[in-house]
């Protein structure tokens, strides 16, 4: 019987969950597969509050979805401008008065280590949809469903990181993520939008790591290249912002010395990084990641509020 303990729990750091963890959240997430399908109502009576002081489609709809199909509610806001915020409140006092609506919180704010703050404020659990430029825990956690699902394993793999790897949350938390696994890990970015040098020197005890700012020597040799957009709300200055606005592009030349097999992901939102002309071809999957999101986040909302041991 295995010993891992989720109920309660927060959710602020992918790098807070061992390998045997994220492999039974992995698990979990399968099962939940068909439950997405027909609904449950493993959560009946249970109240998620999403509290987004930040803009986001995917992942707040994601978790709505998610706890509705598992027979739980939803309360919550997508825009500050509504709330209690624009008088003032600092987020630790929203959180304390949320925590008294809701069994459980999702957090997503501008500023680093929010959700850490949240978390030890609040009495019920909190789990991070997103924080600043730092983390995207479950953001990460359906990434490695989506490799895993389509690659059928995650050792052994050849992965690439491409595009705003300093702005960019989502890759950071795959990167602690994907350190886990016994894999190889390229870094494809501007010098100016180069990987985090604390994230960059915690991978590299685990796993090999190269950088790199040629994306057309290296796509032969992947397996899977993780897209993402040149962050433009997270730039102090706009003009560096212009520098590197467009650096990269998939398009189908890119993908004519790929590997047949390659699957292209991306946390979405797009700009222009991905040509519309790659949707149909059999490497893109960013779509797929999107449902793969919901069945995640079911998974979690389950492990911690404790209706799955």
């Amino acid at each position: 019987m295995h010993t891992l303990q989720f109920q309660g729990r927060d959710i602020t750091s992918i790098e807070d969950f061992t390998r045997e963890e994220i492999n039974y959240i992995l698990k979990i997430s399968k099962t939940m597969e068909p439950i997405a399908k027909k609904g449950s109502d493993m959560l009946k009576g249970k109240i998620l509050a999403n509290l987004f002081f930040e803009p986001s489609t995917r992942t707040r709809l994601s978790f709505e979805a998610a706890m509705l199909k598992l027979g739980g509610s939803t309360i919550g806001f997508g825009d500050v401008e509504n709330t209690s915020v624009k008088k003032g409140e600092n987020l630790a006092d929203t959180v304390r008065t949320v925590e008294n609506y809701a069994d459980i919180i999702a957090l997503r704010h501008p500023l680093e280590g929010a959700a850490k703050l949240a978390a030890e404020f609040s009495k019920v659990p909190v789990i991070n949809a997103g924080s600043g430029s730092e983390e995207h825990p479950t953001q990460a956690l359906l990434d490695l469903y989506t490799i895993e699902k389509e690659k059928k394993k995650i050792d052994g793999l050849k992965i690439a990181l491409v595009g705003d790897l300093r702005y960019g949350r989502t890759v950071h938390s795959l990167a602690y993520g994907l350190s886990q696994y016994n894999i190889e890990l390229t870094l494809i970015s501007p010098d100016s939008l180069r990987m985090r040098r604390e994230v960059l020197r915690k991978i590299q005890t685990k796993i090999p790591v190269t950088e790199t700012q040629n994306l057309e020597k290296i796509i032969p040799q992947i397996d899977v290249l993780y897209v993402t957009r040149i962050q433009k709300e997270r730039f102090p200055d706009q003009a560096e912002y212009a520098k590197v606005k467009g650096v990269y592009r998939i398009d189908l030349e890119t993908l004519s010395n790929a590997k047949k097999d390659l699957i292209i992901l991306h946390p979405l939102p797009r700009v222009d990084e991905i040509a519309a002309e790659v949707d149909s071809t059999p490497q893109a999957r960013y779509f797929q990641q999107v449902w793969n999101g919901i069945v995640v986040r079911m998974a979690l909302l389950a492990l911690v509020l404790g209706s799955i041991k």
